[in-house]
């Protein structure tokens, strides 16, 4: 299967790495992206073929994922309108809805949106999948082929639900790391050097994430399970339940999506 990528960044790179390791063949996949430099990086790195613009070369490749930042992509969309033959349009931009690419590729419908995440970058990603009405059930596999390539799959079954996979998995990594720099911060106030404040910090998020994605047991019951009556944890959880701050983090996250929802809103007006 040609693959085609529009835009040659992180997310693509990430995306590159992952389909290379699943035996796709580098002349099969194809990178449209116009700094030189960016382009000489992708062939070292991936040996892939590269371009400056768009090409009959590239626009007949099976699948086409538009990988741009959200604020071209109205023109990268505008430039492709014409040349697509039914091949799979698949758009990481974030916050531009499904319709609004449709009607800047002229009605062209044939199109999976998706929500990945940074972790892509190391292949321990998550990606939320929407599409379109009217797309095959083999295209549908092809998206979920490539989206597994760097992680994990989910489908949802409207697109409205693409704002709530944003606030929770889109900008999800930066709660992480949120967490892991508030818990190593108390490590150096509590006497640990900086490497012991990082290293700890790091295997205990990375432990207990782990932990939860192997055992069938809830969150909340795996929480109870550490927490000993009067004793450290359970100590150190009051102090977070006296602030709040379980709902003040819920109310967080839903702010994110209210933030998408705002985001497609606004891209949705660029003509």
């Amino acid at each position: 299967m040609k693959i085609a990528f529009i835009g040659g960044g992180n997310m693509a790179s990430a995306m590159l790495g992952g389909l290379l390791q699943q035996g796709y063949a580098p002349n099969e996949i194809g990178v449209v992206e116009i700094a030189a430099e960016a382009r000489q990086r992708l062939v070292e790195a991936y040996s892939v073929r590269v371009f400056a613009e768009a090409s009959d070369d590239v626009t007949s490749a099976e699948l086409v994922v538009l990988a741009v930042k959200p604020q071209q992509l109205a023109e990268v969309a505008q430039a492709l309108a014409g040349s697509l033959r039914g091949q799979l349009v698949i758009s990481i931009a974030a916050g531009i809805r499904a319709n609004d690419l449709a009607r800047w590729l002229r009605g062209y419908k044939n199109i999976v949106r998706v929500m990945p995440n940074t972790p892509s970058l190391v292949q321990a990603g998550v990606a939320g999948l929407y599409a379109m009405p009217g797309v095959s059930d083999a295209d549908r596999v092809r998206a979920e082929k490539l989206m597994r390539s760097v992680g994990e799959v989910i489908w949802v079954p409207q697109e409205a639900d693409i704002d709530a996979v944003t606030a929770v998995s889109g900008s999800g990594p930066a709660y992480v790391f949120y967490f892991i720099e508030a818990l190593e911060r108390a490590a150096l106030e509590l006497g640990l050097d900086p490497t012991a404040a990082r290293t700890l910090s790091l295997a205990t998020f990375n432990g207990a994430a782990k932990l939860a994605a192997s055992s069938e047991d809830s969150a909340a019951t795996l929480r109870a399970r550490v927490t000993s009556k009067g004793g450290t944890t359970a100590a150190a959880l009051s102090a977070m339940e006296k602030s709040n701050l379980q709902q003040l983090f819920i109310a967080a996250v839903k702010q994110a999506a209210v933030r998408s929802r705002e985001l497609g809103d606004e891209f949705g007006k660029m003509r």
